[in-house]
């Protein structure tokens, strides 16, 4: 009995893999305390001058 559960969630965890590499995930993608500090600051130069970007 071992052996067949072992093979049945060998192969279930396969088949789970291969469908959450199928699907998008949902996460925003990273962005680094030093990259955000980056965006941040030409954001505030932005307001300065005036510009808007969307």
């Amino acid at each position: 009995m071992n052996r067949k559960k072992k093979v049945k969630s060998t192969l279930k965890a396969q088949l789970k893999r291969s469908k959450a590499k199928l699907n998008k995930s949902n996460k925003p993608k990273y962005i680094s305390k030093a990259e955000r500090a980056k965006l941040e600051l030409e954001q505030q130069e932005n307001i300065g001058t005036g510009e808007v970007e969307e």
